[in-house]
């Protein structure tokens, strides 16, 4: 019963807007400005929002099933999909494609959340990075590589390099797997939070029992992971 009600809110919450989420929103298709090698991403933009007002700006990266050039793919997982399915958020949410046979580059990455901040008002302090399967790997990949950046970071079922934990193991995370994952054992989570706390950081691990690798669907679904985020200031 108490599994049932869980889910029951869970859906409700995915189809009735809070009060700061009525305001609405658009998600558009840009492309990067740098050349050949720029990312196509998606853009979700509050509406409403007051024209002087930095937001709290969302990057989310795809897993390796959403590469390729069809941008809507994109919008099969995560955030983005929640967007294309009528939820609002107050955040500007930032959703790049990686290109077929590729992976995640961080100092793309950051090319891209640089060229979104001169355009929009963003709150630099207020700078988070969350992704799934391959975009969890990115997510690791990408706070190793500028951790000053990010006020927090939310892989899902990805794993990294635990001998780059130190650099980082102070930023608030909030990792999350599925406990029956045949893909990307939950160990590679493991170990990333084990570094972390041995570093002296204190991330936290939600592992799902029942769920495969298909873990974000409850953490993107879990409105307690988007209330602790948006908590979280860059020091």
């Amino acid at each position: 019963m108490i599994r049932f009600v869980h889910f029951f809110l869970v859906a409700v919450w995915m189809c009735v807007p809070t009060q700061a989420e009525q305001a609405g929103g658009t998600q558009t298709a840009h492309n990067m400005k740098s050349g050949k090698d720029g990312l196509e991403y998606l853009l979700y933009l509050p509406e409403n929002s007051e024209p002087k007002e930095n937001l709290p700006l969302v990057l989310f990266l795809h897993g390796a099933g959403e590469r390729g050039s069809d941008l809507n793919s994109v919008k099969k997982h995560g955030p983005p999909k929640l967007v294309a399915n009528g939820k609002q958020f107050p955040f500007i949410l930032v959703s790049p494609q990686c290109p077929g046979g590729k992976w995640w580059k961080s100092k793309q990455l950051l090319q891209l959340l640089s060229e979104v901040e001169e355009n929009h008002k963003v709150d630099k302090n207020r700078i988070y990075v969350t992704g799934l399967s391959m975009g969890g790997y990115g997510t690791w990949d990408l706070v190793a590589s500028d951790p000053a950046r990010f006020a927090a970071i939310a892989p899902v079922c990805g794993g990294g390099n635990p001998d780059s934990a130190k650099a980082f193991a102070k930023v608030p995370t909030w990792v999350f797997h599925g406990a029956k994952d045949r893909v990307v054992p939950l160990m590679a989570s493991q170990r990333m939070v084990d570094a972390m706390k041995a570093a002296g950081g204190d991330p936290k691990l939600t592992i799902y029992p029942d769920a495969g690798h298909n873990s974000w669907t409850s953490a993107y679904a879990d409105p307690q992971f988007y209330n602790w985020l948006l908590k979280q200031q860059r020091k």
